[in-house]
């Protein structure tokens, strides 16, 4: 169970980067006022919320529906994760967990942000919905597991709210460096994450199985 929980919470971490969503957050909205920028982050963290609740909870019919088998689902989700994993070590952006330049641009110029960037695509994200309904259907029946995968994501939730409320005190305490640095630490746990769930993909599909 701890063992379950703890996987699921570097996961998140790696998938969500709360240090990196505040860091975006504090770039934006520099003429709106502190109180509408608390309220942004707020409703920014609830749609996400919301958002991959439903795909935790629904994600096993939905592929089901779409044809989809856990063991595919399993190898292309460790696939996503991968390529995020690698991006975070050589601190790199990409639009799996992150925003590109041209969203960048694009959020510049709007007032309100808590929907775009800030719930969709910086905290729920393709890799963080990708890995939210990998690690629930890979424990489907266990609801313990699936329990804790949804305390840690919703403790990664938190944590994210936080830090996007303390985004100048956190910018100038751990700075650009320090940022990357807990970055890469996990992005060096998720990219062996990932290749576990190609390997168990590939292993559960039985191409290789000896007739």
């Amino acid at each position: 169970m701890g063992e379950s929980f703890i996987i699921a919470l570097a996961t998140f971490f790696a998938t969500v980067g709360p240090f990196d969503v505040a860091a975006v957050y504090a770039a934006l909205g520099t003429n709106t006022s502190a109180a509408d920028k608390r309220r942004m982050a707020v409703r920014g963290v609830l749609l996400a919320a919301l958002i991959l609740f439903i795909f935790a909870l629904a994600g096993d019919v939905l592929l089901r529906n779409l044809g989809i088998s856990l063991p595919a689902f399993r190898a292309a989700g460790g696939i996503l994760l991968l390529l995020i994993g690698i991006d975070m070590v050589f601190a790199r952006q990409s639009g799996g967990a992150s925003t590109t330049k041209e969203e960048n641009r694009e959020a510049a110029k709007r007032q309100d942000i808590a929907v775009f960037p800030i719930a969709m695509p910086l905290i729920a994200g393709p890799g963080t919905m990708g890995a939210v309904i990998l690690l629930m259907t890979s424990s489907e029946g266990d609801w313990v597991t699936q329990a804790m995968t949804l305390a840690a994501l919703s403790l990664i939730l938190i944590l994210t709210l936080v830090s996007m409320i303390l985004a100048e005190q956190l910018q100038r305490f751990l700075g650009v460096t320090g940022m990357h640095v807990i970055s890469r630490i996990f992005g060096v746990l998720l990219t062996a994450l990932a290749v576990q769930f190609i390997f168990d993909g590939i292993a559960q599909s039985g191409i290789f199985s000896v007739t």
